[in-house]
C-alpha cells in the first residue's frame, strides 16, 4: 500500500537541512530545528503504523515541534491542533507527550483510523482479546466464505477483488456484524483496511490503478482473514504496549472531528490552542479521495458518489479536474509573484483546451484561494503568541516552479502572522513522471522538488 508522499517518491532523499532563503525580509539563518519528516519511519513505531499513509510526517518530526515550540511545563497541559489531521500522526504524537490533541479530517476513513489510535488508550484488551479469538475461530471453521454484493455505488474498471477473495472478503463482515462495541468495530475495520489492496486486483503506483495496468497479475488467491489478522495481532500488541505506558488516570483528552477545518469555529471555541502541526493537501493535484474510494465504500463509510463529489469539494484546491473547466479563476487577495507565475501558466499549451495552462492555472488559483481561507481559520484558533509549523511541498506545473511555501509565507503575513522561519526539510531527485508528464508539461523543468516547513506565530504576548 501507499508508503509515502508522491510529491517526493522519486528518489532518494537529499535529506538538506538549511533554512531557505526568503525574497520578504527572513529571520537570520539560524541552525535546523527539524529531522527528515518522511512519514514512511511510522512504519516502524507503534501505534503510528497502523494504516499505511500517502502523506505527511513522521513522528518523530512532530516530537522535534513539541520540543522547539511548547516550552517545557510539568504542570501545564498545551492543546495542540492538527487542522489535516490525516491518520493521527500528530494527534497520537500529542496524546503521549501528555497534550490535548484536536483534529479535523474530511476523509471518513482517515477518520476513522484516527478516532481508533485515540480509542486505544481506553480500549479492554480482554473484549479485543475475544473478538480475535472469535474471528480466528470462525474464519478456521465454516465462516470463512459468504455471499454477498459488491457496496451499492462502488465500480471499477476490473473487478476489486477477485471471486475466492470477495467470498472471504464477505465473510470477514459477516463476521463484523456480530462484533460490539464500536471501539472494537473500529480496530477490526482499520485492520482491514490496512490490509485490503494487498490482497485485491489493485495497486498503488502511487496513485490507485489496475494491477494488468502496472504491468502486474491479478491475484485470483489470497488468504484474507489471514492477512487481517496478523494485521489485528500487531494492533493488539501495540495497543497493549500504549496502555503499558499510561503513567495517570488523568489522561489528556483527544478528539478527531470529521468535517472541514474550515468549519472549525461551530466546534472550537477561539484561540484555544497553543501549537498546530499539520500539512495540507499538497499542489500536485494527488486525488487523496479517489485513491481511498475502495476502503470508503467497503467499510461502510460511503454510499454514493455524491458523498465523493462533496469530499472533492472540500478539499483544499479542490482537484484540477473539478475545477479545469471553470471560467478563470484568480487569485482573490495580492500576490504580484504568484500572480506572473500563474500568467505564465494560463498561456502555456493553450491549444490542449483544459489539459493546458488553464485548467490548471484554475487548479493553482483554487489553492491559494483556500490556504488563504485556511490561515484566516487558524489564526482565530492559535492563543496569542501560539505557533503553526505547516509543512508543504514545492509543486511544478506545466514546467513552471511554484514555490509553495514561499507564496504560503507572504499570505500568512497578509493574515497577520509573524513568518518565524522556512526550513527546508529534504529534497528529492525528480523523475520525468512529475516534471516531463504530458498533461504538467510545459518547457522541461529543471527544478527539483522539495518540502519545507513554514512555521509561524500568532500576534501577541511570547511564550
Amino acid at each position: 500500500m501507499r508508503k509515502e508522499n508522491p510529491h517526493t517518491n522519486t528518489g532518494e532523499p537529499d535529506r538538506v537541512r538549511e533554512q531557505q532563503s526568503l525574497d520578504y525580509g527572513s529571520a537570520p539563518r539560524t541552525e535546523a530545528l527539524f529531522r527528515d519528516p518522511a512519514f514512511m519511519e511510522n512504519r516502524e513505531v507503534p501505534v503510528h503504523r497502523w494504516v499505511p499513509w500517502i502523506a505527511g510526517f513522521s513522528a518523530r518530526f512532530v516530537e522535534d515541534c513539541f520540543r522547539s515550540f511548547l516550552p517545557a511545563c510539568p504542570a501545564r497541559r498545551y492543546r495542540v491542533l492538527d487542522p489535516f489531521a490525516g491518520v493521527g500522526t500528530t494527534l497520537i504524537s500529542a496524546l503521549q507527550a501528555g497534550h490535548n490533541a484536536v483534529g479535523f479530517e474530511i476523509n471518513p476513513y482517515a477518520a476513522l483510523a484516527c478516532r481508533a489510535k485515540i480509542e486505544a488508550v481506553s480500549l479492554d484488551l480482554q473484549q479485543l482479546d475475544q473478538a480475535i479469538a472469535e474471528y480466528d475461530y470462525a474464519s478456521r471453521n465454516g465462516s470463512r466464505t459468504a455471499v454477498g454484493a459488491i457496496p451499492a455505488g462502488f465500480a471499477s474498471r476490473i473487478p476489486f477483488f477477485s471471486p475466492q477473495i470477495e467470498e472471504q472478503v464477505h465473510g470477514f463482515f459477516n463476521f463484523l456484524d456480530h462484533v460490539a462495541p464500536q471501539a472494537l468495530v473500529d480496530i477490526f475495520k482499520v485492520a482491514f483496511g490496512a490490509v485490503m489492496v494487498g490482497f485485491s486486483n489493485y495497486t498503488y503506483e502511487p496513485s490507485l490503478s489496475t494491477r494488468p495496468g502496472a504491468g502486474k497479475p491479478l491475484i485470483e488467491q489470497a488468504d484474507v482473514h489471514g492477512a487481517v489478522l496478523a494485521k489485528l495481532r500487531k494492533i493488539r500488541s501495540d495497543i497493549a504496549w500504549l496502555q503499558s505506558r499510561r503513567t495517570s488516570s488523568d489522561a489528556p483528552q483527544g478528539v478527531v472531528h470529521l468535517m472541514s477545518f474550515m468549519e472549525a469555529g461551530r466546534v472550537l471555541e477561539p484561540q484555544c490552542v497553543d501549537l498546530a502541526v499539520t500539512s495540507p493537501p499538497y499542489l500536485n493535484n494527488y486525488h487523496y479521495v479517489r485513491n481511498t474510494r475502495p476502503h470508503l465504500y467497503w467499510l461502510g463509510l460511503m454510499d454514493s458518489p455524491n458523498d465523493l463529489r462533496g469530499l472533492e469539494q472540500n478539499n483544499i484546491g479542490k482537484f484540477w479536474q473539478t475545477v479545469r473547466a471553470q471560467g478563470r479563476i484568480d487569485i482573490t487577495f495580492e500576490d504580484s509573484a504568484l500572480v506572473e507565475v500563474l500568467s505564465a501558466i494560463r498561456e502555456t499549451r493553450t491549444d490542449k483546451g483544459v489539459y493546458g495552462g488553464g485548467g490548471w492555472a484554475n487548479y493553482a488559483a483554487s489553492y491559494f484561494n483556500d490556504s488563504y481561507r485556511f490561515l484566516e481559520v487558524l489564526s482565530g484558533c492559535l492563543k496569542p503568541g501560539g505557533a503553526a509549523v505547516i509543512v508543504v511541498g514545492n509543486s511544478i506545473i506545466q514546467g513552471h516552479e511554484i514555490k509553495v511555501d514561499q507564496v504560503l509565507g507572504r499570505i500568512a503575513i497578509q493574515r497577520g502572522f509573524t513568518l518565524e522561519r522556512i526550513e527546508v526539510l529534504r529534497t528529492k531527485r525528480v523523475g520525468a513522471s512529475i516534471t516531463r508528464s504530458v498533461v504538467r508539461r510545459g518547457e522541461t523543468s529543471q527544478a527539483h522538488l522539495y518540502e519545507s516547513a513554514v512555521v509561524l506565530r500568532q500576534a501577541g504576548a511570547t511564550r
